[in-house]
């Protein structure tokens, strides 16, 4: 049996392990390595050899950051296939999803190797007489990144390039079923030539959360998961002095219009929301069609869904894998019987699906529900997985009500061809991330992701000039060097001029 470790100061580290934590092949279903679960002096020690580690790194030029980050992204895209074997084993996505979800992450790495722009200040002249200003940001000093299980890969890589670059150093959390991505991260970042205590990985369950969130020496954290824990995360790191950028949940909503392209919609939508099996935050679970043409768009898009090749990750063909375990499974098939009951339509029915050869993995075939009650949890709920709810409005201010009426804000789309509707829809959602007949409208890493309402908490998205923002502290400075002239004048307890 493998048994993963953790990563501290540059090397693997065993430590005093609390206990081992099965980690499962979505698609077998079987136990095919152990991780070992952190105990309090684990943790103890990957914070004192961060602190130790970022003392020095914080002094080193941005030239020599910059070189790091260059040799860093190189590496990623060098060892991508290996990356993306170790995320089709844990997480069960299909490979093609594994190397496209590297990808995204990588463009962060591209954003960090200008750093050294993201990083300038700003300088004012005399001021008053003989002052001058000057702005700066410098590192907050250890951070943590808690991340979820659906990407390893990439969710991370918004956080900690960012983090490394500007001076801090970082501690991963990975989620426990998916460790191998951040391990195999930690190696490159050694062969890149960060110094030893910069990054590192340290695993487990909610228990070494909790210690993260109250160690006195983590200064910030950076967290993506559900809705529920990022108000826990807020809530007690904020209450032991902490920086916090919590992102949580999200139930995003698509309005359909009648004069849309309903084929390229179909389309569209098919792949948002069955992408990765509806195993990621900006999936598209819930579509508003307007005005009778919700069953239309069904048939539709179900014919899309039934030519999505289900199966085992690494199989060739394979566009959509399993969900993540068993208890996944049995949440989500329960919700959609759920709908059943209360008179849903299933369009489509991915329930019965069995993979031969496979007849243990996590398998759900796409499912498309038409006609959802409001009130439905399918609906209400972020179901997180292959299922895409269609509810039905009679114009689009109704269509609207229902996209404003969910306590999620993340992402929101409209399908349109009348540019007045569109422009109105991107003013009035309340989301923090809006697509024009694109589906999922995921930022590019020079910009910053985030939502609103209860999918972020707080006010500072990730990755972007917002994530610079978030690891460093900004400091204005006031110089005055005294002559000959300065030193006569009269003090003064008014603004100088």
């Amino acid at each position: 049996m493998k048994t993963i470790e953790h990563w501290i100061d540059g090397s693997p580290y065993t430590g005093a392990p609390a206990g081992r934590i099965p980690v499962e092949n979505p698609g077998t279903g079987e136990v095919e390595a152990e991780l070992l679960q952190a105990s309090a002096a684990d943790l103890d020690h990957a914070v004192e050899m961060a602190r130790r580690a970022q003392k020095e790194w914080a002094k080193v030029s941005l030239a020599k950051r910059v070189a790091i980050m260059f040799r860093m992204r190189q590496l990623v895209l060098d060892h991508q296939d290996e990356m993306a074997e170790l995320i089709v084993a844990e997480h069960g996505k299909n490979y093609s999803d594994a190397i496209g979800e590297i990808q995204r992450g990588r463009e962060t790495f591209d954003f960090a190797t200008a750093i050294n722009v993201a990083l300038k200040g700003e300088y004012s002249y005399d001021v008053s007489t003989g002052v001058d200003i000057h702005t700066l940001r410098q590192p907050v000093g250890v951070v943590a990144g808690i991340c979820p299980f659906n990407f390893p890969a990439m969710v991370p890589m918004w956080m900690h390039p960012l983090a490394v670059a500007t001076g801090n150093a970082f501690i991963l959390k990975p989620a426990s079923p998916t460790p191998s991505a951040a391990m195999l991260t930690a190696r490159l970042y050694k062969e890149a030539g960060l110094p030893d205590g910069v990054f590192n990985v340290v695993a487990g369950n909610r228990d070494i959360v909790s210690s993260i969130l109250e160690h006195p020496g983590i200064d910030a954290i950076s967290f993506v998961g559900s809705t529920p824990v990022a108000h826990i995360i807020q809530n007690t790191g904020i209450t032991h002095g902490k920086r916090v950028q919590a992102l949580g949940g999200a139930n995003n909503h698509a309005i359909v219009m009648p004069d849309s392209d309903l084929d390229f919609a179909a389309q569209h939508i098919s792949a948002a929301a069955f992408g990765a099996a509806g195993e990621r935050c900006m999936a598209l679970p819930v579509v508003v069609a307007v005005g009778g043409i919700g069953p239309d768009l069904a048939q539709r898009v179900k014919a899309h869904a039934q030519a999505i090749k289900v199966g085992y990750g690494m199989d060739e063909g394979v566009e959509m894998g399993p969900v993540i375990d068993a208890k996944a499974k049995s949440r989500i098939t329960g919700l959609i019987g759920d709908a059943e009951k209360r008179g849903a339509d299933v369009v489509l029915d991915g329930r019965p699906l069995v993979i031969p050869g496979h007849e243990n993995g996590h398998f759900l075939g796409p499912t498309i529900i038409d006609a959802v009650p409001l009130d439905a949890p399918v609906y209400t709920e972020e179901v997180f997985g292959p299922v895409l709810t269609i509810v039905h409005a009679d114009t689009y201010d109704d269509a609207m009500r229902i996209v404003n009426s969910s306590p999620f804000g993340n992402g929101s789309a409209i399908f349109t061809n009348d540019g007045g509707v569109a422009r109105r829809f991107t003013l009035n959602t309340e989301a923090g991330m809006v697509g024009v007949n694109v589906p999922i409208p995921t930022p590019v890493a020079y910009y910053s992701f985030g939502g609103w309402k209860e999918s972020l908490l707080g006010d500072t998205h990730i990755h972007g000039p917002e994530g610079v923002k978030f690891y460093t502290r900004a400091k204005a400075i006031t110089t005055r060097w005294p002559s000959e002239k300065t030193y006569a004048a009269t003090m003064s307890f008014q603004r100088e001029e």
